[in-house]
């Protein structure tokens, strides 16, 4: 049994998610995740970098550390890791016969049917707990209150930046969301949060009422900035000129909670040396995340999808490369705020925009579509062509300038490979 294979029979969403397949499936495996400790971490941004940093320090440190994350760019299996290796075929068919054949009980039990991330989220948790890991640093996929990921007791919780996402699910209001991030907090544990004015009382109010610990990261705290070439340094309370291997100001509002985390595993009797803190920063690696895929030219991978991901992008952009011109490849997915993004990124009247319909016209906003809403903005300069003719015209005709790619994580593997082969056989229509 391909896992591949096998998740295509499932449904990817619902208008209303619960956790009562996770309670059964996990169930009927005895209930062994509970053994283990979590990380849990929600957020509309930053929460795969913030995961990502977790994870590297606590490698770093010794432990044995599982990780899942969502979606994955390339294989599957990059999605459940331990010690960042991908979980193996010959240990997916270790699990997924007896999942399926929990998942096909369960469905034939119950009208609402077990979704996709249901199965991969049981799969990683039978997994991480067979392999005994010393902790599991676990990714929300949407929200959180009914996020399948929400059937642990994170020790800690984690929530990143709040922005505008999924508003069908989560709500219409930005306190809404939280409502539904804060769901991940669990009673008399500690949850992290980088203080949002809008939101931080909705935090503060589920934390009092599960008497959970909030510890607030302040953007004052953080001091002292600079920036080389490849690693951005701050001071974070007694953590002094700290490097860290991803771009953007914003990356230093997520290490502070990496190093708060930190503090706080420390306390509950971890041994984390501050070499291995320090080291763990300095070579962490989020791919698709403002990722250079090409050298010559100088291509940029970035998945952001929604308003404040974008926002984000912009300033990195200006952080790096102020003085560059530059080629913007656009995607985005049909569930997005396709006249929002194509907005902010429209500012810029000296850069070339170059639309597609991501690699599957179905999934993604027309091509056609993107090119008239960015008409409304620049009238030069905007084209429209398929994902691949986008970047064999940027590698030949706009190789002088920097060129992103931008709007969904999906397109990653296809862009990866397409930039590793040379050929310059340019189809765009003009």
């Amino acid at each position: 049994m391909e896992i591949e294979s096998y998740l295509q029979q499932f449904d990817r969403f619902t208008k209303d998610p619960t956790l009562e397949a996770m309670k059964y499936i996990m169930a009927y495996f005895k209930n062994d995740y509970k053994k283990l400790t979590y990380i849990h971490v929600a957020g509309t941004n930053g929460k795969g970098s913030i995961t990502e940093m977790v994870n590297n320090v606590l490698i770093e440190a010794g432990y044995k550390v599982g990780k899942f994350i969502s979606p994955h760019l390339i294989t599957f299996h990059e999605t459940i890791c331990i010690n960042n290796e991908p979980i193996l075929d010959e240990e997916i068919q270790e699990i997924l016969p007896q999942l399926a054949k929990a998942i096909e009980q369960y469905n034939q039990e119950h009208e609402t049917k077990v979704k996709w991330f249901e199965v991969i989220t049981s799969l990683a948790l039978i997994y991480f707990a067979k392999k005994n890991c010393d902790i599991v640093i676990l990714e929300v996929g949407m929200g959180g209150l009914t996020d399948c990921t929400n059937i642990v007791e994170g020790e800690i919780s984690i929530i990143g930046n709040i922005g505008y996402d999924h508003i069908d699910v989560l709500g219409d209001t930005i306190q809404k969301i939280a409502k539904h991030k804060a769901g991940i907090i669990k009673p008399n544990k500690d949850t992290l949060f980088v203080e949002q004015p809008e939101v931080v009382e909705v935090i503060k109010q589920e934390c009092k009422e599960k008497n959970n610990t909030l510890h607030l990261i302040q953007k004052e705290q953080i001091r002292n900035y600079k920036m080389e070439k490849e690693l951005q340094y701050f001071d974070y309370k007694e953590y002094k000129q700290v490097g860290i291997n991803l771009k953007g100001k914003k990356q230093i509002e997520n290490a502070s909670v990496c190093l708060e985390c930190v503090d706080i595993l420390k306390e509950k009797g971890y041994a984390i040396p501050k070499q291995a803190i320090y080291k763990g920063l300095a070579n962490v690696v989020h791919r698709a995340r403002f990722e250079t895929v090409s050298q010559e030219p100088t291509m940029i991978f970035d998945g952001g999808h929604n308003e404040a991901a974008i926002a984000n992008l912009k300033n990195t952009i200006q952080q790096y490369y102020a003085q560059e011109k530059k080629v913007y490849i656009l995607s985005i997915l049909n569930t997005k705020d396709y006249q929002n993004i194509v907005k902010q990124l429209t500012q810029d009247k000296e850069a070339v925009y170059l639309f597609t319909s991501g690699n599957d016209p179905k999934k993604y906003v027309a091509k056609e579509t993107l090119y008239k809403e960015a008409s409304k903005y620049v009238k030069e300069n905007i084209y429209q062509c398929e994902l691949s003719e986008a970047i064999e015209l940027a590698k030949e005709k706009y190789k002088d300038r920097i060129i992103f790619i931008v709007g969904s994580f999906y397109v990653y593997k296809d862009v990866v490979e397409k930039v590793k082969k040379d050929d310059s056989n340019t189809k765009c229509k003009f």
